[in-house]
């Protein structure tokens, strides 16, 4: 994969090359690292992990963890090992679907499944082939949590982070498999509606469900000046790699 740019997380304590044109992730990935509550010697399988930056971001995290991404699109897949060996992470990539999952991970459990499923359904599509794939729905969103929770152990938590107009989907698909749910609303700024959702379960759980109180991106209450204005929590979990706590 040619025209990358080298871009940093966890405040420089990662660098990770991702394509100029095609899917980049960003805060959404890091969020989601930081959601998980995987310890060490904990196995973690990401579903989509694209050029890794969430699987990195917990391996940098938490080291000591067997970490372990699928991923559809052959030269992310590559990308991904690469990034893994250049940040000193050790992360088994395997490039497959998820709807076809590979013979290697039926085969295999894990104590963690986290997860960026696509978040359109339906929009114009995205000039970069690549972008377009990782964005738009192919497998439906049932899909990838039925994915998630065949490879979860009795036990076992799912993580993951969607648009919030779709938690009505994310639940449905866990009823009567999953358990002590987890919501923490995300907002972009105190006062307006949550954008997206950050969504814990256990596998096989009865515990009812939980509403957290809305993390806040941003400090401000609007765009007031030009720079970064992230909150205290924000700041903490995408420029010092701290988890977010959903006790």
């Amino acid at each position: 994969m040619s025209d990358l740019s080298q871009d940093e997380f966890l405040g420089g304590r990662l660098r990770i090359a991702q394509p100029l044109r095609g899917y980049r992730s960003g805060a959404d990935a890091v969020m989601l690292a930081a959601a998980c509550g995987a310890w060490p010697g904990h196995r973690v399988l990401e579903l989509g992990c694209g050029a890794g930056v969430a699987s990195l971001c917990l391996g940098f995290r938490v080291p000591g963890l067997h970490l372990t991404g699928l991923e559809l699109q052959p030269d992310y897949a590559a990308l991904a090992q690469e990034n893994a060996a250049q940040n000193g992470i050790d992360l088994r990539v395997v490039q497959g679907d998820l709807a076809a999952m590979p013979a290697t991970l039926r085969a295999e459990s894990f104590d963690h499944v986290i997860a960026n499923p696509p978040y359109f359904t339906s929009s114009t599509a995205a000039p970069d082939p690549g972008r377009n794939i990782a964005r738009h729905e192919d497998t439906s969103l049932a899909g990838w949590m039925d994915a998630a929770l065949r490879r979860l152990r009795p036990g076992g938590a799912l993580t993951l982070i969607q648009r919030a107009d779709r938690l009505d989907g994310v639940l449905a698909a866990l009823v009567g498999r999953a358990g002590a749910v987890v919501i923490l609303p995300v907002t972009a700024r105190a006062g307006r509606e949550a954008g997206r959702i950050i969504l814990t379960a256990r596998k096989g759980a009865r515990t009812p469900l939980r509403l957290l109180s809305p993390f806040v991106m941003h400090q401000e209450v609007a765009h007031l000046r030009d720079g970064e204005d992230l909150s205290p929590a924000a700041a903490a979990v995408l420029r010092e790699g701290q988890p977010i706590n959903l006790k």
